[in-house]
């Protein structure tokens, strides 16, 4: 499963998710990370650029070229819940410190509500 988390330079979630700077995509399989990759999205710079549904498209858009299945975060606003929900993506807030931790509970958390098991 890819895990979609905004990150910190120190590894950490940054509670900043359509504002963040970095992301991590993490593929998440039987409770553990099998691959992480990091981007710079500048999010926080872009946010204000144009309308707020283009701040989504930007946003959903490097999701869906990620094939990102789930976000680890600590908050998402309404409207980004929304647009996350209408693209399938599940949404697993409340989450802080680590980010690879935050990645796996997310899976966890993702695939216990679908009662698949560990993915």
């Amino acid at each position: 499963m890819n895990v979609c988390v905004p990150v910190t330079a120190d590894g950490q979630v940054d509670p900043r998710w359509g504002r963040a700077d970095r992301v991590a995509v993490a593929d998440v399989a039987g409770g553990a990370i099998r691959g992480w990759r990091e981007f710079a999205v500048g999010w926080g710079a872009l946010h204000d650029q144009g309308s707020e549904g283009a701040h989504h498209a930007r946003v959903a858009r490097f999701l869906r070229d990620n094939l990102v299945e789930a976000v680890a975060v600590h908050h998402v606003g309404p409207g980004m819940q929304r647009m996350l929900g209408s693209m399938g993506i599940h949404v697993v807030s409340g989450l802080g410190g680590d980010a690879r931790a935050a990645a796996r509970a997310a899976a966890a958390s993702v695939s216990g509500a679908n009662g698949a098991g560990p993915s």
